[in-house]
């Protein structure tokens, strides 16, 4: 999607970054509608989204579908002549893998490809490590998570998927992979994309929007002087550590508040008492004030590549405390947060005590998310653009 979600977000802060250095940019995207004040290609139609959908829950090819969506955006891309494709996340039900490899592998335009997770180099799934999957280092065949995202309820197509994306994903001349973390730049270095360049360039914030902000949240949610334990995330599941705040809840007690950002309406109804549940928000402001009325943020992750959220909350002044996991820690150290072994609830309520009675932790907080600046990310990728050029 354009203009929300990180992924979004970190597009458009690019694009509205290169246009004031003179630079000329276009957005192409699949979900959703644009935000204003762009240029922007929509691929395809919420038609060709469905028809997407169930090609991949019946056959398992995402990726596959949409050709005739992809065939008229190649159309474009050729009208439009950039100078660098840069690509994002291409699972999401909108484009053809094969048709876009095929245009990319005959021209010689320079490509930054920035992976978001690790579903460019599996037969499948987005993520691997929680289910201690590794397949993927040598080829997918009976892949053990057929059933989620991208979910497929009848075929197992994972080994024709990994030989599939093997042959499109090295078949470019000119390309770069950007990992936002540390670990995920040292999986792709021992997967088949490692026949490339792989360099971090870390997500950035907009520090302008995501700062210390008053809101009435605290009296609104009837929350008063207790201590708050926040969650966000833009969809809640068991990768995510949905499944840990009860626990959390009820082993801080009476004098903690734990919410939850991100819930559906279905998650919310079955939320204990004790947890306040909310709905996705796309409003930066309210959700920074959310950050800024939590004493501590809390990020379960069982996996993940390198968490905005994590960003914001520091940029908001609230401490972060997360799983040793994926690239999650990397945006923290000793004196803004905290990273706890996976699944050791213990340590983090531990750690949850310590972190929420630091009274100058919120400013240690705010210098270390100036690392993060969505500045000094548009910088690295500037210089990479002229490089490649």
């Amino acid at each position: 999607m354009c203009g929300t979600g990180s992924t979004g977000r970190i597009t458009t802060d690019l694009s509205r970054v290169l246009e004031s250095e003179g630079h000329q940019c276009c957005i192409a995207y699949g979900r959703g509608a644009a935000l204003a004040g762009y240029d922007t290609i929509k691929i395809g139609s919420k038609r060709d989204v469905y028809y997407h959908v169930l090609y991949t829950r019946v056959g398992d090819r995402t990726g596959f579908a949409s050709r005739q969506a992809t065939e008229k955006f190649i159309e474009k891309i050729k009208a439009y002549n950039p100078d660098v494709i840069h690509l994002h996340n291409l699972h999401g039900y909108y484009i053809n893998i094969d048709i876009l490899f095929h245009y990319l592998a005959s021209t010689d335009k320079p490509v930054v490809w920035t992976l978001h997770d690790c579903w460019a180099f599996t037969g499948h799934c987005a993520y691997f490590d929680y289910v201690n999957c590794n397949k993927w280092e040598t080829g997918c065949f009976k892949c053990p998570q057929k059933m989620k995202y991208p979910a497929s309820f009848v075929l197992d197509r994972s080994k024709e998927n990994y030989t599939d994306k093997r042959e499109l994903f090295t078949s470019v001349e000119k390309m770069i992979i950007v990992t936002p973390s540390d670990w995920l730049a040292a999986l792709v270095r021992n997967s088949f994309l490692g026949v490339y360049p792989v360099q971090v360039i870390r997500n950035g914030i907009d520090l302008d929007m995501f700062s210390p902000t008053e809101s009435n949240f605290r009296k609104r949610y009837g929350i008063g002087d207790k201590i708050m334990v926040l969650g966000v995330a833009s969809g809640w599941d068991f990768r995510k550590g949905y499944q840990f705040f009860p626990e959390i809840a009820d082993r801080l007690g009476e004098k903690y508040q734990v919410v939850l950002v991100g819930m559906t309406e279905r998650q919310k109804s079955h939320l204990p008492k004790k947890i306040v549940g909310i709905t996705r928000t796309n409003n930066v402001r309210e959700l920074a004030g959310i950050y800024t009325a939590a004493n501590v943020y809390v990020n379960p992750t069982l996996e993940d590549n390198f968490p905005t959220t994590n960003l914001e909350a520091l940029a908001c002044g609230t401490p972060v405390i997360t799983f040793r996991t994926g690239g999650s820690a990397e945006s923290i150290d000793e004196t803004c947060g905290a990273a706890v072994e996976k699944g050791d609830i213990r340590a983090l309520i531990s750690q949850i005590h310590r972190l929420s009675s630091d009274p100058v932790i919120r400013n240690k907080c705010i210098k270390r998310a100036r690392i993060f600046s969505k500045e000094n990310m548009n910088s690295e990728y500037s210089e990479l653009y002229k490089n490649m050029i």
